[in-house]
């Protein structure tokens, strides 16, 4: 057999991803843009400050992703799924406390939540973003903040009928609106006060 060099060995060990992109630089340049998009805003994020963030050609970024709001959703879609995922103690309440102080956090002070705002922002006057936004990330969010009302009927703890999009939006909307609106802070003792008016009504 051949001597087998670095570069070999390199290669066999590098899957990538499906688009034939290296996974560390993927990683690189979406963490770019989050830390990017914190310090200079949406208008301010380009192309090029990413690519000298993240250490990518700007040429190859171009072959990855269209545009910075392809970036912004492409890391968007990662962090959601990474930080909003809800807990499952098997316990409604505790489950609902912890996930609704993740929102809170993650829209707060986290640089993927200044990347949702940024986007929400954009999207009130680009049809085109808020049409993916919702039908992307938002929808999919949605789902993954259902799970623990689904889990509660499937264990008996909630009523079959109970209408669980209807306790989705009174348990996040008042979370958006003070983050997204009146910018009144969003504490543990108000997400847990919420958390249990929502599930006694539904109890």
């Amino acid at each position: 057999m051949g001597e087998i060099t670095v570069a070999d060995d390199q290669a066999r060990r590098h899957h990538g991803n499906r688009h034939g992109r290296s996974e560390r630089a993927r990683r690189a340049v979406l963490n770019a843009a989050d830390d990017l998009l914190v310090e200079h805003g949406f208008a301010g994020l380009t192309m090029e400050k990413i690519a000298v963030r993240a250490g990518v050609a700007k040429q190859t970024i171009y072959r990855w992703w269209p545009s910075k709001v392809d970036v912004l959703l492409d890391a968007l879609g990662d962090d959601l799924a990474e930080e909003l995922t809800p807990p499952d103690h098997g316990d409604l309440r505790r489950d609902l406390r912890e996930h609704l102080a993740a929102v809170a956090e993650f829209l707060t002070t986290a640089h993927a939540g200044a990347v949702l705002r940024a986007l929400l922002g954009q999207a009130q006057h680009d049809p085109e973003l808020a049409a993916r936004l919702r039908a992307g990330h938002l929808l999919d969010q949605r789902a993954r903040d259902r799970l623990p009302f689904e889990r509660a009927v499937a264990r008996g703890e909630l009523a079959a009928g109970t209408d669980l999009d209807d306790a989705v939006e009174r348990l996040i909307g008042p979370v958006h609106y003070r983050v997204l609106v009146t910018g009144d802070p969003v504490p543990r003792s108000f997400t847990d006060a919420l958390v249990d008016r929502v599930t006694v009504q539904d109890g």
